[in-house]
């Protein structure tokens, strides 16, 4: 098919889902190609030499990397869709400021909980952590997702926190996120894994935390 849509991915990557996600909502046809990272492909490395990363789009032969840019890609080609960003100028630069926001800070902020040796060591990485979800908080004041009524690019940016949250408090045993201190996020997280184009792409739960179960034992142990 000339214009047939591949997407190089893992099982789990939230990066990767981002785009699942994207194209569903748009109501595209696409083809799941599964990667493994510790023996990456040599179609992967062809499509991505600079990163040699998932997730790559690869849509007519050609090849698109980066998440974020993806999901620009996909609102930009499919422009009859469910748009994803908005259409006002100063509306999109907003959400590619917190898109980029997520990525650049509150996600690392929230990972380095996850890294941390020791219990005090992993409350006090909280902290920033904390003060990066409230700002995330704020943003939803008044709409019930970050793109309004429907589920657009900031929440898909922001949609592994909607699965991976309680996956890292069973595997540290800390809370790390406490809903009546963001009910607007506790509110969004539910909207947004019910969201029919969310939900049936959902990775399963239990691989999630075996997965993140081996990755903190690793780091727990790493000298």
């Amino acid at each position: 098919m000339a214009d047939e849509v591949k997407i190089y991915r893992n099982w789990s990557s939230p990066y990767g889902l981002r785009i699942v996600w994207a194209l569903d909502i748009k109501g595209i046809e696409y083809e799941n190609i599964f990667e493994d990272l510790s023996q990456k492909s040599p179609q992967l490395l062809q499509y991505n030499p600079v990163h040699k990363k998932i997730p790559v789009l690869v849509h007519k032969g050609k090849p698109i990397c980066e998440s974020l840019v993806i999901l620009e890609y996909i609102d930009e080609t499919w422009k009859e869709t469910t748009p994803l960003l908005p259409k006002d100028p100063y509306e999109k630069a907003m959400a590619r400021f917190w898109a980029k926001f997520v990525d650049d800070k509150l996600l690392p902020s929230i990972w380095s909980v996850f890294t941390e040796k020791g219990y005090e060591a992993k409350k006090e990485a909280l902290v920033p952590a904390m003060q990066n979800l409230e700002f995330i908080e704020e943003q939803l004041k008044g709409k019930k997702f970050f793109g309004g009524e429907n589920v657009g690019y900031v929440d898909l940016a922001l949609g592994w926190m909607a699965y991976l949250l309680d996956v890292f408090e069973d595997v540290l045993n800390l809370k790390l996120f406490d809903a009546d201190k963001f009910p607007l996020l506790s509110g969004w997280m539910k909207n947004f894994c019910d969201a029919s184009a969310i939900k049936q792409h959902l990775p399963p739960r239990d691989k999630l935390v075996t997965k993140f179960q081996q990755f903190h034992e690793k780091f727990q142990t790493a000298n």
